[in-house]
């Protein structure tokens, strides 16, 4: 075998053949027994039989005898070795024979011999090579260590930095299965030194996963020694139990690696003991594996965050406008950066230039002190900072300021003059704004009744500290006399409340608004508007107050003055009796005062935005309009009766006044008027009119029914005479007696109708009589049946009863049934109009037991208004059109009704009125 003849050679001192010429079988030597000395020997015969083994090999290899008979050498031997000694001992001598023997144990006893003739039998004799095997083996893994190490590196300084960690984690699978490691992972240091975490890692799929991609590890790791390699096995008890965890309380292996005199990275092996897996290799080739993987992957991250770094400082040089410069003394020349270069407006390749040529890019208004600055840079390293403005060919544009830095810069023997360019233009020209702002606002202050003051804090308690210079103009006193409490005394003793809130608001809340007054130096006392804000620092503690004094006396009299204005103004309008308010063109409320809300049951603040129109009839809306219309700028004011339907109440009438207001243009922007209830005086006054009117026309009815009765009972004497005569005739003038007896009927029915409104047109008599109240049922049905079918209205009579006899008098109480169905028939015909579909009826029914007699007129007119029933029987209320019924139907129906010892009452049913006349039965 190579390894063993190299080994061997070196052994007995022989030169071993350079690596470059090819290896092969070495040449038969001849080596004498007295030149070596062997350790052991074995004695063999012709054919290569063992006869003979010397008792330290026959030790070496276990063996008590030599087997008898005799076997082969080969029967001692590997398999391998086997080979080499085929064939008869003649034919090895003179050749090295390379010997593995086997060992009861399992083990190989590598030797190397050569045979030499003794007598007609042959004498082998071995040398024990083992040791020179081991540090072979040895040397041969630690050299595939350093190559592996080397692949490991290559592949990960090769790979593109977005696969690092997918090709970190392949080169841990590569190095696992090399040195079989169940678990493998890298463990990088934290940004700012806070603990590990897990960078890659690789698991055998027959062991447990211990760590994970991105885990964190803590600092537990910095408790080790960073210079050697760590073998950590939980079962003794002096190892280290705060990695128990880590490590699933199994064996592991941590590996360093140093960078800068601190470490950088960890290899760690989980479920493995290097000593007992790996024992060829030393703590050095462990180190070097894990600077071979771990240094490159830092020298990447390293690099990488650089290059950000670059990136990023390329990205703010460009989006400040700003740059580096250094001074190039040997030239005198200065260099610029890219990005500076740009923002001067250089061209791309310009970014070395004469230091003349970079101050010509300078105004001239600050060349000369930027020179001067730089100079004592370079000559004495005196630290330049300067803001200047660049040349521009356009004057009319906003000037553009840089800042200029510099510093010399000394290591060792060389010395640099460096510095940077920062485009400064925002802020110098709100600087300068800032300063006219600020020269504009003193000049403001010093003109105008202001004082701007600032109030330290200090425990709890606010000092003034400084005042504006327009204090002494405004009140005469300097800021001296306004220190230390002083202030209080100024303050009106009426105030003083007012000033003490105010400082506990702003201290409380941080911001207080108030007016109070403050004695001037003169002894008169100044309105002020104080309005404050409370500054803090970062800690929310109180740092200072900033507030403003401003001279509000002539404003504060002048709103006293109209506020007094005012509230006499409201007594004036609210304590009147008349009604008074404001509208606009299309009657939407401004304003109303008390009365008026009363009369429209509302309150004064519900008025504004309400219609006053909602209270007229159309035709009374129309008019009133048009009587607004006619109001001119020359003759603004308009005098009327008007009549409106008030919410629950009759027709109310009212003298309305009103005043046009005009704006320049002549345009009626809003109409001022005042109201005066009339209702009661007209109300006297139809009165008067309506009786004057039923006298006229009960002396109307009563000549008309003379008038009427007459003819009638002559036609009644003339049929009665024919009837006679034909009487006596054939039964061929049947039809015609038929005719004459309707004749005869509709004869007696009218002069019914007459006689009844002869009885209306009369007194009644003085005195009450007893009679039967379906007498007047009766008469009220002859009189309205026919009129009410015309019209539409069905009549619904319930049977009488048993006959009875109240006291009273037959025709009023027959005017009173008039009435309630007149009234019914009204509303339902009224009704009909708004709804076609209805099918008006009235009901007339009687009801009674032992002591009283019911008459009951019911409609399906849907019914009165419930705030109108309490109203329904006073005297001339009425809810019919204006010129349409008297109002005193009601009220007199009730008064009769009264008289005969009843009640007169009403209510609403399910689908209209019912109105119920309750009379007393007479027993005598």
């Amino acid at each position: 075998m190579p390894l063993k003849n190299e080994i061997l050679n070196r052994w007995l001192g022989r030169e071993a053949p350079a690596e470059h010429e090819p290896k092969k079988q070495p040449e038969p030597a001849v080596v004498e027994p007295a030149s070596v000395i062997a350790d052991w020997h074995m004695q063999l015969d012709e054919e290569g039989r063992v006869t003979g083994i010397s008792k330290p090999l026959r030790n070496a290899l276990g063996l008590a005898a030599v087997v008898t008979p005799a076997q082969r050498l080969m029967g001692y031997l590997m398999p391998g070795s086997a080979l080499v000694v085929e064939g008869a001992p003649e034919e090895w001598h003179g050749h090295m024979l390379d010997l593995d023997f086997r060992r009861p144990n399992g083990q190989v006893l590598h030797t190397r011999g050569w045979v030499q003739a003794q007598g007609e039998k042959w004498l082998l004799q071995l040398l024990d090579i083992g040791d020179l095997m081991e540090e072979a083996n040895v040397a041969q893994s630690r050299q595939q260590c350093l190559r592996l190490a080397g692949q490991l590196a290559e592949k990960v300084r090769g790979c593109h930095v977005d696969r690092l960690q997918a090709v970190t984690a392949e080169q841990l699978e590569e190095l696992a299965q090399s040195y079989r490691v169940p678990c493998l992972a890298l463990a990088l240091a934290e940004p700012g030194g806070a603990g590990w975490r897990i960078y890659a890692q690789f698991n055998a799929q027959t062991a447990p996963q211990l760590w994970q991609d991105g885990q964190r590890l803590g600092t537990d790791l910095d408790a080790l020694v960073s210079t050697q390699t760590h073998q950590i096995d939980f079962g003794e008890p002096t190892q280290l139990v705060h990695l128990q965890s880590a490590f699933g309380n199994a064996d592991g292996f941590l590996l360093p690696h140093h960078k800068e005199g601190s470490v950088k990275a960890w290899l760690l092996f989980g479920f493995y003991n290097a000593a007992r897996q790996a024992p060829e290799l030393g703590e050095r080739e462990w180190m070097n594996l894990c600077s071979a993987l771990a240094g490159p992957i830092l020298y990447r991250h390293a690099d990488q965050a650089h290059r950000h770094q670059l990136e990023r400082l390329a990205v703010l040089q460009d989006l400040l406008g700003t740059g580096w410069w250094e001074f190039l003394p040997d030239s005198d020349e200065v260099q610029l950066a890219p990005q500076l270069a740009r923002t001067l407006g250089l061209p791309g390749s310009s970014d070395v230039l004469p230091l003349t040529q970079w101050l010509q890019l300078i105004h001239p208004a600050d060349r000369h002190e930027l020179e001067s600055r730089l100079g004592l840079l370079r000559d004495r390293g005196t630290p330049m900072l300067s803001c200047v403005r660049l040349q521009q060919e356009d004057p009319a544009q906003p000037p553009v300021w840089l800042r200029i830095q510099g510093q010399v810069l000394v290591s060792g023997q060389a010395r640099r003059v460096l510095g940077f360019m920062l485009d400064v233009s925002d802020i110098k020209n709100q600087e300068i704004q800032a300063a006219a702002a600020h020269a504009r606002l003193d000049n403001l202050i010093a003109s105008s009744p202001a004082v701007i003051y600032v109030l330290g804090y200090d425990r709890g308690s606010l000092e003034p500290t400084f005042f504006s210079a327009s204090l002494t103009p405004l009140l005469g006193w300097t800021q001296a006399e306004c220190a230390e409490g002083l202030l209080t005394q100024y303050v009106h003793p009426d105030d003083r409340d007012i000033w003490f809130q105010r400082t506990r608001q702003l201290l409380r809340e941080g911001v207080v608004s108030c007016r109070y007054r403050l004695r001037d130096k003169k002894g008169e006392y100044h309105w002020l508007l104080d309005e404050a804000r409370l500054l803090r620092d970062d800690l929310g503690m109180p740092v200072e107050a900033v507030g403003l004094w401003l001279d509000v006396t002539e404003a504060t009299q002048a709103t006293e003055r109209v506020r007094e204005s005012e509230e006499r103004y409201r007594i004036l309008v609210e304590d009147s009796p008349a009604m008074i308010c404001r509208y606009t063109p299309d009657l939407i409320l401004n304003f109303g005062n008390r009365p008026l809300a009363d009369y429209l049951e509302c309150t004064p603040q519900q008025l504004p935005g309400v219609n006053l129109g909602n209270w007229f009839s159309a035709e009374q809306k129309e008019a009133f309009l048009r009587r607004i219309d006619e109001l001119t700028p020359e003759a603004p004011m308009s005098t009327a009766e008007i009549c409106l339907e008030l919410p629950g109440r009759e027709h109310a009438w009212w003298v309305w006044a009103d005043r046009g207001v005009f704006d320049d243009s002549g345009k009626l922007v809003e109409i001022q008027a005042v109201g005066r209830d009339n209702t009661e005086i007209r109300r006297t006054r139809m009165q008067l009119n309506q009786s004057a009117k039923m006298a006229t026309l009960g002396e109307m009815a009563t000549g008309l029914a003379h008038e009427i009765n007459q003819p009638l009972n002559v036609m009644r004497m003339a049929v009665v005479n024919v009837l006679k005569r034909l009487s006596n005739g054939d039964t061929d003038v049947e039809y015609l007696t038929d005719k004459l007896n309707r004749i005869d009927t509709q004869v007696q029915r009218a002069a019914r109708v007459v006689n009844h409104m002869r009885v209306f047109g009369r007194r009644s008599e003085i005195e009450q009589q007893l009679f039967d109240p379906i007498d007047a049922v009766d008469g009220t049905l002859n009189m309205l049946t026919e009129g009410m079918k015309g019209k539409g209205v069905e009549l619904r009579v319930g049977e009488p009863g048993p006959r009875v006899q109240v006291r009273g008098h037959v025709d009023q109480l027959e005017q009173v049934l008039i009435n309630l169905m007149v009234n019914a028939r009204d509303a339902l015909l009224s009704k009909k109009e708004k709804t076609p579909e209805l099918e008006p009826w009235i009901a007339l029914h009687v009801e009674q037991d032992d002591q009283t007699l019911w008459l009951i007129v019911e409609d399906n007119g849907g019914g009165i208004d419930p705030r109108l029933l309490e109203r329904i029987f006073e005297p001339f209320f009425t809810t019919k059109p204006v010129g349409v019924g008297t109002g005193l139907g009601l009220s007199v129906s009730y008064g009769i009704v009264e008289q005969m010892g009843g009640r007169l009452s009403v209510s609403n049913a399910s689908e209209g009125a019912c109105f119920r006349i309750a009379l007393p039965i007479a027993r005598d």
